[in-house]
């Protein structure tokens, strides 16, 4: 009996010519090596169609070329070599490669005083892109903070001068009737809105660097905004953390412009697009801002 050979349909020519973007898959598993751990991803693998006169391409090879990625540590330059491995399979086809992956980053942090500690989730989106010999990879970072309103905060005090004035009016002062007053909610009679809100991060990688530098840039971030949302608490460091935020007023203005400048000062970087969303607890709306450099 005569063995039939398979078909192989994506080879035969189209009835349309016509180049297309962008041909691939969406949401692949695969795992990622960082910093010595395995860590679950998303991968979105395609090529562009250059020859319109061919009906696609070849989809398996581009998922068998993401199998590296199970036993090398992801960097630029494996990036760069798998992207390089999408032409390679698609030669006469195809003249760019695209790569994004995507996975949340589980950094494990310490409270603000105390000896606890847990994990908390970045989610990160690395987009890479092979296209006319020339490599560039796009690193997302998204991180939550806590945001207090200065006009908010500037109200309250005003509040709380004149319940002092109503009750301290004809009045001696004394030093424990005092101390009492401001530790009573009758004293503090009002307090100023804070948020939890987020800073979606977009920087461009220079060609100097080949490891993937997502946790600096993280801390970076973080110092810069002062109050980076907690994980394991005791009532001390609820305590910290709002004098953290009593000391860090903000608007969304003010958070856009802290990590424009220290994204600036970053030497690995050349470019950033940069976007802070501040849920508000007084509107039913969000405040934004939004800043680049070099994008």
């Amino acid at each position: 009996m005569t063995a039939l050979t398979l078909p192989d349909i994506a080879a035969q020519a189209t009835h349309t010519f016509l180049p297309l973007d962008w041909v691939g898959m969406c949401k692949i598993a695969v795992p990622v090596l960082l910093d010595g751990r395995t860590l679950p991803a998303s991968a979105d693998a395609g090529v562009s169609l250059d020859d319109g006169t061919a009906r696609g391409i070849h989809m398996s090879r581009l998922y068998l070329a993401l199998e590296v990625f199970e036993h090398r540590p992801l960097t630029l330059s494996l990036l760069r070599q798998v992207l390089d491995g999408f032409l390679q399979s698609h030669s006469g086809l195809s003249a760019a490669a695209f790569l994004t992956l995507r996975f949340d980053l589980m950094l494990k942090r310490p409270a603000a005083v105390s000896p606890l500690a847990g994990w908390k989730a970045y989610p990160v989106t690395l987009a890479a892109q092979l296209k006319d010999e020339v490599f560039h990879v796009e690193l997302n970072v998204e991180l939550d903070y806590s945001s207090t309103c200065p006009c908010s905060a500037a109200l309250a005090r005003q509040m709380i001068q004149q319940q002092f004035l109503a009750d301290f009016n004809e009045r001696a002062l004394n030093h424990d009737d005092l101390l009492t007053w401001l530790g009573s909610t009758q004293g503090v009679v009002a307090t100023p809105h804070s948020q939890r809100s987020t800073a979606k991060l977009q920087v461009r990688l220079g060609s100097d660097i080949d490891a993937l530098p997502i946790e600096a840039l993280i801390d970076r971030a973080e110092a810069v905004l002062g109050t980076a949302v907690q994980t394991a608490v005791k009532r001390a460091d609820e305590q910290a953390f709002a004098l953290a935020n009593g000391q860090n007023l903000m608007f969304c203005e003010d958070a856009a412009r802290r990590l424009h400048q220290a994204l600036r000062s970053i030497t690995w970087l050349s470019g950033f697009a940069l976007r802070v969303e501040h849920a508000e607890s007084l509107h039913a709306h969000d405040a934004v801002a939004h800043s680049k450099w070099h994008w």
